[in-house]
């Protein structure tokens, strides 16, 4: 059964460990991230962005192809389904449909915008037991068409969101989205600790974890970090095994074009991605 995040977070904010957030694209994304978490005893997060909703069909058979997972796999961890970077109108549609978390990203609204729809969503959430993140300053890079420079954001903003009884909070500390350019100038970890010293004991959440050193990705969890989300590197290790399956020739030998066969390295490769983060973060036999 779908869990809220809230629980999961707040274990991981008091235990000084991450829940990762994985973003799913299909089926075999899905099965090798609930394998992975199931194997390691961790909490984990399904991310979805509005982009893999519509590819995906919708998201009522999203929900449909989790929850069938959920029994079929017999997955007894703690599992959220949650809307990444949703529009106001996508949170909506998502509870709708039975999403057990979701992510309202207003960073784009004037403050003002982004408290008054964030504070309509935290009523409807807390109603039907839904955990909703918030963002306050954009995340660099590219997710789905929204460019983002990578900003940090204002402390006292984040505060102000914080304040309206969001279940985490996404703050820009310099982070991106896919892959870190050479002259990247690192997180600003003196932004986070100003933003952690205002939100007290609110989880808080980093976007764009493909990339960032490992000492980087512990210092931020020590600085209350308790999400961080991962999805491009797990689309690069998938799109790597799969062509060298195809270069060898795989494809090619008996029935390697059936996509079982086809889509099995790149699957695995998936879950090594996600087994590293897990122990990177510190999420392992924490279910």
């Amino acid at each position: 059964m779908l869990v809220s995040a809230k629980e999961m977070l707040t274990k991981a904010k008091v235990g000084h460990y991450a829940v990762g957030q994985f973003n799913i694209n299909n089926l075999e994304w899905t099965k090798a991230i609930l394998l992975t978490a199931q194997e390691l005893n961790s909490p984990v997060i399904l991310g979805v962005s509005e982009g893999a909703g519509k590819y995906m069909c919708g998201y009522k058979t999203i929900v449909g192809m989790v929850n069938g997972m959920l029994e079929s796999l017999k997955i007894t961890v703690p599992v959220a389904l949650h809307l990444d970077h949703g529009s106001y109108e996508g949170a909506l549609a998502c509870i709708e449909a039975g999403f057990s978390s979701v992510m309202f990203d207003g960073s784009h609204y004037p403050i003002e915008e982004n408290v008054a729809k964030t504070k309509e969503l935290v009523a409807l959430t807390a109603q039907k037991g839904i955990s909703l993140e918030a963002e306050v300053g954009s995340i660099g890079g590219e997710e789905d068409g929204v460019v983002g420079a990578g900003e940090c954001a204002d402390p006292d903003e984040c505060k102000a969101i914080a304040d309206l009884g969001v279940t985490m909070l996404a703050a820009g500390i310099g982070n991106i989205h896919g892959k870190y350019p050479e002259n990247w100038q690192g997180l600003s970890f003196d932004t986070l600790d100003a933003i952690q010293q205002r939100t007290g004991a609110m989880p808080l959440v980093l976007h764009g974890g493909t990339g960032i050193p490992a000492d980087m990705i512990r210092r931020a969890i020590d600085l209350g970090v308790s999400k961080i989300n991962v999805n491009t590197e797990c689309q690069l290790a998938f799109a790597d095994a799969t062509r060298k399956y195809i270069e060898a020739g795989k494809d090619l030998q008996g029935k390697g074009f059936d996509p079982r066969k086809l889509l099995a390295p790149g699957t695995e490769a998936i879950k090594a991605t996600v087994r590293e983060k897990m122990e990177l973060f510190g999420s392992v036999n924490k279910a």
